[in-house]
C-alpha cells in the first residue's frame, strides 16, 4: 500500500489510541490536504535522526484525521486515532513535497491481555517511575483501563528517548511491550545522586 508519511521525532501512535497534531510547514499543510481529498490517513513514523530526509525507522502507525480545524493562515489542528502498525517496504520516489512510501500493515491482535502477574509487576513499576519523576497518576482510573489500553497508552506518552519508543512501538505483542516498558521506567526512573537528573547509566 501506499502511505503519506509525517515523519516526526519522537511523535509515536499505536493503535486504538489518539495524537493531537499542529500542522503548520507548508509540506505538510499539503499532506493533510491531499489525505482529506482521500481517505483522511497517513502514517506516523520516526526518522532515524533529526534532520531532513533522514532515513526512516521500519515500523509506523497508520492514524486516521478524525478531528480537524482549519485556521485562517492555512494551518491545521487535528486530531489522528491510530488504526494499525505498519512496516516500511520501501520509500517512494515522489514530487510532492512530502515523503510517500510502500508499506504493509501488521496485523496485530486486537484482544491480546496480560498475565495477571505481568499487570501487576508493570503497575507496581509505574508507581514507583511516577513517585520517582513527581507525576500525580489517578491510580484509580489506571486500574479500570484494560491492559492495551494501559501499556500502549503509557508508551505512547512515557518521555522516553525516540528510539526507546520506537522499541516499544515495534514490540512484538503486548506482553513484550510491557515487559520493555518495565525495563525502560526502571533504568529511566534511576537517577544521579549528585544532581538528580535522570540517567540510563
Amino acid at each position: 500500500m501506499r502511505l503519506s508519511i509525517f515523519p516526526l521525532p519522537g511523535a509515536i501512535l499505536f493503535p486504538g489510541l489518539q495524537l493531537p497534531l499542529h500542522i503548520f510547514e507548508p509540506r505538510y499543510r499539503a499532506l493533510i490536504g491531499d489525505a482529506l481529498a482521500r481517505d483522511r490517513r497517513i502514517g506516523m513514523i520516526q526518522p532515524q535522526e533529526p534532520r531532513e530526509g533522514a532515513p526512516l525507522y521500519k515500523v509506523g502507525c497508520i492514524g486516521k484525521i478524525e478531528e480537524i480545524e482549519a485556521l485562517d493562515d492555512g494551518r491545521y489542528n487535528l486530531i489522528l486515532t491510530g488504526e494499525t502498525r505498519f512496516r516500511l517496504i520501501e520509500e517512494r520516489e515522489v514530487e510532492t513535497a512530502f515523503r510517500q512510501v510502500e508499506a504493509e500493515p501488521i496485523a496485530d491482535d486486537g484482544d491480546e491481555v496480560l498475565a495477571a502477574v505481568e499487570r501487576a509487576g508493570f503497575e507496581r513499576e509505574a508507581r514507583r517511575f511516577a513517585d520517582a519523576q513527581g507525576y500525580k497518576v489517578d491510580w484509580d482510573n489506571v486500574e479500570r483501563l484494560d491492559d492495551q489500553s494501559l501499556i500502549n497508552g503509557v508508551s505512547q506518552i512515557a518521555p522516553f528517548d525516540p528510539a526507546s519508543k520506537q522499541a516499544l512501538l515495534e514490540a512484538p505483542d503486548l506482553a513484550a511491550r510491557c515487559e520493555l516498558l518495565i525495563q525502560l521506567m526502571y533504568f529511566y526512573g534511576r537517577t544521579d545522586g549528585e544532581d538528580d537528573k535522570v540517567t540510563l547509566q
